[in-house]
């Protein structure tokens, strides 16, 4: 009987140390994605303050682009509900202002993929870090330690 219960206690040490790992590099995960997700909306931020600083667009749509993009490299050091709410702002003004202009077309379309594919990777690593989360183990022998809860970003792309 107690081979058993030691057999079983060693099973269950194995796992939750197994399962730690997997949350604690999945953890890892979200910050390097966050991290990538900061340097591309940090690109598409200067490539669209240079358009707009560039002599291509009508001066109204300048202004706006310019705005836009001023406002979301500010929101940078905000909280992230006032970044998403910039970011997605600067969204709507390139597509508000039709920015299809020839050079610049390609890269800023680029740029625009490239943050979306970037909140995409994040979000289904949140995703997967809150569902190891959710086990009733993990949350029972508190796997996840202090680490704060990921959250998900929502931009409009």
């Amino acid at each position: 009987m107690l081979l058993v219960v030691g057999v079983v206690l060693l099973a269950l040490g194995a796992y939750a140390s197994w399962t730690a790992g997997r949350l604690d590099r999945l953890h890892r995960r979200v910050e390097l994605a966050r991290a990538s997700l900061e340097t591309e909306l940090a690109r598409r931020s200067a490539l669209v303050a240079e358009l707009a600083g560039s002599d291509v667009l009508d001066p109204a749509s300048a202004l706006l682009l310019l705005d836009a993009a001023h406002r979301a490299r500010a929101a940078s050091l905000e909280p992230m509900e006032v970044r998403e709410q910039a970011e997605s702002a600067l969204t709507r003004a390139i597509h508000a202002t039709g920015t299809e202009v020839e050079p610049w077309a390609g890269e800023l379309a680029l740029a625009m993929r490239r943050v979306q594919l970037a909140r995409r990777f994040h979000n289904d690593v949140v995703v997967s870090a809150r569902t190891l989360r959710d086990r009733r183990l993990v949350t029972w022998l508190h796997l996840a330690g202090r680490a704060p809860l990921p959250t998900t970003i929502e931009l409009e792309d």
